[in-house]
């Protein structure tokens, strides 16, 4: 059986999502997809310590033998990812019980969940694929999905359906991008195992096709995680969506996208070519810095609690693309690391914010103020991830962040002094949008006739799970970066 785990990891999720349409109800659909996610957990757990006992696992579909066939692969980082979203998957649905009855019709369960599963599915693919042209079958199965379950909140906000339009025409465009990419490649190659591209791709890596083909993939992907400026989609697709949705895809979707990256630059194109031949420090580096400075200040003057996170989750994506613009070893153990970090920290902020909005119907500030003294333990829950955000010591934010001081500083030079210098800022920028928040709920008085009302306690553990999570592996990190710094040495070696 464990034989068969990298398509079962894939296809558990994937065979679940036509069951869970067709059930009715609130609780079986919830029930049948916690538990295909929760075995998607499962799975990965037993991937990853295979593949970090033995090494990389090598799958075939159909038994057709590599190029000429499918091949999962599941190696450290691809391992990590698929623990990494399932994980947070598992997690998000234990708070989705009674929070998605609030925010979608009774009718619409069954497809609601039908459409997580298929957005899980695809998500997992893309980790444990190792075919160029089926990462696109799953980006495209997690894509559509995804704008389906953004559009289901409008019952809260009609607005949530132009922010599943808007998402739909620029992932779209993102999507369609990277597919082309991948023709250039296969037209200059003829195979579309990513194994085999990058052993070709020293023969062909000086060649007009290859540059353009670099140069779509890397856009493409560019769109799909967000990364400023092309990041326009997200702030309201956040917004809107519903609540569990929400804290998963700031958890998971644009965490997917980045792996992909790191997947085509580091293992396909290689470090030589991406950073010598395409010269991506150049072009990464100033939308990173720009990324975590701006929407770290555009965070500050918003009046909206996910909206302020979702620019948030932009800032932190510029985080960990400035790990990789670096091309050193610690910068990319450094992104690997807040991949993981800021998925567990911002997942739980939104889980939080789920409790308010459950509570109070309203994630606005003005309908939150004195919130602390109303619902307190969701509030400090809401306070401590956010000191993860800031990347105070003993939570994971102070890791990313020490990795890419450290990064910075092997530069040696007057450029890594400066971006340790911007990092500063923006973490002085983290500490006032989240002023603002504590500002609101502790030291505003609470509307008249407010009586004190927490959450129900199916809500506030599993958002308690990802907070003292995130403490977990700020003190503990020998498995997120253990796992990173690993997994950033064979890349880099191996490239």
């Amino acid at each position: 059986m464990s034989s068969q785990f990298p398509i079962l990891v894939a296809i558990a999720p994937l065979l679940t999502a036509p069951i869970c349409a067709l059930l009715r109800g609130k609780t079986a659909p919830w029930a049948v997809t916690t538990i295909a996610s929760a075995y998607a957990f499962y799975i990965s757990l037993q991937l990853l310590l295979t593949v970090a006992s033995f090494g990389p696992i090598s799958y075939e579909l159909g038994g057709w033998a590599p190029p000429w066939g499918i091949e999962y692969v599941v190696d450290l980082l691809s391992g990590f990812m698929l623990v990494l979203i399932s994980g947070v998957s598992t997690g998000v649905l234990l708070f989705a019980r009674e929070s998605v009855t609030k925010e979608v019709p009774t009718s619409q369960l069954g497809l609601f969940f039908a459409a997580y599963l298929l957005a899980l599915t695809g998500m997992l693919g893309i980790c444990i694929t190792g075919d160029a042209f089926n990462v696109f079958v799953f980006l495209e199965i997690m894509s559509l999905s995804s704008y389906a379950l953004i559009a289901m909140g409008e019952r809260t906000d009609r607005r949530a359906l132009t922010a599943a339009f808007q998402y739909l025409i620029i992932g779209t465009v993102g999507a369609t991008f990277y597919l082309i990419g991948v023709g250039l490649i296969y037209m200059m190659t003829g195979t579309l195992n990513i194994a085999d591209i990058a052993a070709r791709f020293p023969e062909i890596e000086g060649t007009r096709p290859i540059l353009a083909a670099a140069g779509f993939i890397v856009i493409g992907l560019a769109i799909k995680l967000a990364l400023f400026p092309f990041h326009i989609w997200l702030p309201n697709g956040y917004t809107y969506a519903p609540s569990i949705i929400t804290a998963f895809f700031a958890g998971t979707a644009t965490k997917v996208s980045v792996y992909l990256l790191i997947r085509y630059i580091f293992t396909v194109f290689g470090v030589n070519y991406s950073f010598q031949g395409l010269e991506l420090m150049d072009i990464l580096l100033p939308f990173a810095v720009l990324g975590f400075l701006t929407m770290s200040a555009v965070a500050i003057y918003q009046t909206n609690i996910k909206r302020l996170l979702a620019y948030s989750s932009v800032a932190q994506l510029g985080y960990i693309i400035l790990g990789i613009a670096l091309a050193n070893e610690t910068g990319l153990t450094a992104s690997i690391v807040h991949i993981f970090n800021h998925a567990i920290v911002k997942t739980g902020l939104f889980l939080s914010v789920g409790c308010m909005f459950f509570v109070v119907g309203s994630t606005y500030l003005k309908d939150l103020e004195g919130i602390g003294r109303r619902m307190p333990i969701t509030t400090f829950g809401f306070v401590l991830g956010g000191l993860g955000l800031i990347g105070v010591p003993l939570t994971p934010g102070f890791i990313s962040k020490w990795y890419l001081v450290v990064a910075a500083l092997e530069k040696g030079s007057v450029i890594g002094y400066g971006l340790v210098a911007l990092l500063m800022v923006s973490s002085l920028l983290a500490v006032i949008y989240i002023w603002r928040v504590v500002e609101v709920a502790y030291f505003r008085d609470m509307p008249e006739g407010t009586v004190k009302e927490e959450a129900p306690i199916s809500l506030l553990v599993p958002t308690w799970l990802f907070i003292l999570g995130s403490f977990y592996f700020g003190i503990e990190t020998s498995f997120n970066v253990g796992i990173a710094k690993a997994a950033a040495a064979f890349l880099m070696g191996g490239a």
